[in-house]
């Protein structure tokens, strides 16, 4: 029904303030028991929170001067029981609770969930180190699953083209928010390795919020995603002091969308300035090498060099000495004329002529036969001496032993001298035997005797 008296038209403010004081007054003092979410805590100090349960959820602040007092700060996801007073903020008409003290009651559904699939996941296995992949150093195609209108995906954009380097960059949409976004993300895991197997990285890509906002990353679903995944998955999920079960799961983890992309993508500036600083070390490396090689070739050469000097002189003073020799030859046989021709006219002198003669005759015949029976002698003697030669070296032991034959010898232990060994009675077992061998002696002892 509508009233007809003005006096019963509230205006906004008066109803807002009339309900204030009823709320104030009939709920000065409560306790609310609830989970803490979406936790803010401006410059100021206060702290600025949703106290929710399954089915509803109430404004809650936490003034400075009040959680100075309490056991532990408060975070979200704690299961807590708020002491304190239900106010209604007239600016928005919103109605809050003002806490005035805080029990803790454990660390929240949320947490719980958490911290139990975490123990069940690492007892698994798809923590470990050891299966994890890393991305290439120098990526050619990276693929983002991502929300194309969140901030993340720009922030990830922003540094690839800072860092000019080419790299193909490619975005497969996904929800990264809600109840359906942890199968969207693995089925899109599932898709990209599918149809894209040649990608080098697969980055799950978001930003920060509360604990409830990024439970798609924290769901077994996704984490056994990421495990079957053949393609290295990076996950850059949260703030720097967000972690969920995808950066365990992850082959790598980056604090945030931005650390991300430059953990992958390389400085395509610095990598310019080092391929030049490499190429400028190389070149100075390549003509030092030069310059050494080139003064070694001038140390040989002038080596060489003065060895032709130590040639020429040597041809010199074998020039030299061969004139020296032909000239005293000559004088000696010059002296040796001179003392022929003197016994010759001595001997004119002290014999008849005939005589002369006759002993000349006769000297020339005794010097042309000695002279041949000379040359018969020496021949004889060099064939004889060639066929004894040769003859020895057939017979030689030697030569025979040169072959792999070995003379085999045994000590008599009453004599103490060594006797040739022909017949295997001469041996026993245990008997030391040396064998004499083209080059060295072996000594045996004997272990088996054989007829044949």
């Amino acid at each position: 029904m509508i009233p007809n008296d003005p006096k019963d038209i509230y205006s906004v403010s008066s109803l807002t303030k009339e309900l204030k004081t009823i709320v104030e007054s009939r709920y000065r003092f409560i306790k609310v028991q609830g989970e803490i979410s979406n936790l803010k805590q401006p410059f100021s100090g206060h702290s600025y929170f949703t106290l929710k349960d399954s089915d509803a959820q109430i404004r809650s602040v936490l003034f400075k001067g009040q959680a100075r007092y309490l056991a532990k700060p408060i975070a979200n996801g704690q299961q807590v029981i708020c002491h304190g007073r239900l106010s209604i903020y007239e600016p928005r008409g919103d109605y809050q609770l003002i806490i005035d003290s805080v029990d803790f009651k454990g660390s929240g559904l949320l947490q719980l969930q958490f911290e139990k699939l975490k123990a069940r996941l690492k007892e698994q296995g798809l923590f470990d180190p050891e299966i994890k992949k890393m991305p290439p150093p120098f990526p050619e195609k990276i693929i983002l699953l991502t929300s194309p209108s969140g901030a993340a995906v720009h922030d990830f954009l922003k540094i690839w083209r800072k860092r000019d380097f080419p790299v193909e960059i490619n975005i497969l949409p996904v929800r990264v928010q809600g109840q359906e976004a942890a199968r969207e993300i693995s089925d899109g895991i599932a898709l990209i390795n599918q149809t894209i197997p040649d990608a080098d990285t697969i980055v799950l890509c978001r930003g920060g919020g509360s604990l409830e906002d990024l439970w798609p990353f924290n769901e077994e679903i996704l984490a056994q995603a990421i495990h079957r995944s053949s393609i290295p998955i990076v996950s850059a999920v949260g703030h720097e002091i967000d972690f969920s079960i995808s950066d365990f799961c992850a082959d790598l983890r980056a604090a945030t969308p931005t650390a991300a992309a430059e953990t992958l993508i390389p400085d395509g500036k610095e990598l310019a300035l080092q391929i030049q600083y490499y190429r400028t070390q190389l070149t100075r490396l390549l003509l030092s090498r030069i310059d050494d090689h080139r003064y070694q070739v001038e140390q040989n050469r002038r080596l060489l060099g003065d060895m032709d000097s130590l040639f020429i002189n040597a041809s010199l003073r074998l020039d030299h000495a061969s004139q020296k020799l032909f000239s005293l030859m000559g004088a000696t046989l010059k002296e040796c004329d001179e003392r022929v021709n003197s016994l010759s006219q001595r001997l004119k002198k002290s014999s008849p002529l005939e005589q002369m003669q006759s002993q000349s005759q006769r000297l020339a015949f005794a010097s042309e036969k000695l002279q041949a029976l000379w040359n018969r002698t020496l021949t004889k003697k060099e064939t004889a001496l060639a066929q004894q030669a040769s003859l020895l070296d057939a017979v030689s032991p030697l030569a025979t032993m040169a072959r792999g034959y070995s003379i085999a010898s045994k000590t008599e232990t009453k004599k103490g001298g060594k006797i040739l060994l022909r017949d295997i009675a001469q041996l026993q077992l245990n008997d030391r035997i040396e064998l004499r061998l083209h080059r060295g002696k072996v000594d045996c002892t004997v272990i088996k005797l054989h007829e044949r």
